[in-house]
């Protein structure tokens, strides 16, 4: 869209992927003339391998529903990333989502670019490709960072070039790691976000991180109420030495109106309302849904 066109530093993220991406001719028998110079041609589907090195761990059924009825309309807009293979087979490097919505779409072919690379070039191309998205949960974030330290040996300043973020970020998405198993998996289902795990961080021990995870989660604490609950913890003399206390309930007509504005916009909205004055909080995961919204908004 002509937003995202303009705004430099959305163009900035592509360069990370972009410089991972070898220009050398794949094999006349796998690639032919159409696909050299980076021009897409459309390969069938079942000729397709998935990626070995794929480092998403889930993705979401319903706008994997949404993504492949948007093909079946529309047809791929952006071509998929692959490598010939061999056996004149292909083997996915980047491009999932829409390799399988084009399946459940029942497209017999999808456009593709074809690049000659190896398997480690592969490996690094997914992780830089993933890292570039905004739907990742946050532990895919931390490992697909560990996986580029460890197995390419980058430094977090390498990293955030890569991928287009800042340091800091890079390095907060790395202490994730340092989080017990068990709240590693709240935080990738969704019951604690990143912010949450942040301020988990500040305590040493992992007993001490279950425990108040278990609370922060039993009490829907927001990422406010929950530093605010560690830090009176880790510095009781400091605090007034009282429970955090759950939000207060939620008028029930209040609430109609919420859920009725969330079916309608297709996202995560939250009404303050103290007595006929207050505010609405619409929540986007990715920057597509902030466009979709403004044009919704403008009634186009």
């Amino acid at each position: 869209m002509n937003v995202i066109a303009s705004d430099p530093k959305r163009r900035a993220l592509g360069k990370g992927l972009d410089s991972l991406l070898p220009r050398a001719h794949a094999p006349a028998a796998a690639a032919p003339a159409e696909s050299e110079g980076g021009r897409p041609r459309e390969i069938p589907l079942d000729q397709i391998d998935p990626n070995p090195f794929q480092t998403r761990s889930q993705i979401d059924e319903a706008q994997l529903a949404e993504l492949a009825a948007s093909i079946s309309a529309n047809g791929v807009v952006q071509p998929i990333l692959v490598r010939p293979l061999l056996n004149g087979r292909f083997q996915l490097i980047a491009g999932e989502r829409r390799w399988r919505a084009s399946q459940s779409a029942g497209k017999p072919t999808i456009p593709a670019i074809l690049r000659q690379v190896s398997d480690e070039q592969a490996m690094e191309i997914t992780i830089v490709e993933n890292l570039q998205r905004a739907d990742l949960n946050p532990m895919e974030q931390a490992r697909a960072f560990d996986r580029l330290s460890r197995e390419f040996h980058m430094t977090q300043e390498q990293m955030a070039v890569r991928t287009g973020k800042v340091r800091a970020t890079v390095s907060n998405f790395l202490r994730l790691l340092r989080l017990p198993q068990g709240v590693q998996s709240r935080v990738e289902s969704g019951e604690l976000s990143f912010g949450h795990a942040r301020a988990l961080l500040a305590f040493e021990h992992a007993e001490d991180i279950e425990k108040a995870a278990q609370r922060i989660n039993s009490l829907s604490l927001s990422v406010r109420q929950t530093e605010s609950y560690v830090q009176g913890l880790l510095h009781p003399e400091r605090s007034a030495k009282k429970e955090p206390k759950p939000a207060p309930p939620v008028d029930p007509n209040v609430k109609e109106v919420q859920e009725q504005l969330q079916r309608a916009l297709g996202l995560k909205v939250h009404i303050e309302d103290h007595n006929g004055r207050g505010k609405v909080i619409i929540e986007y995961a990715k920057l597509e849904d902030f466009d979709t919204l403004l044009e919704q908004l403008a009634g186009k």
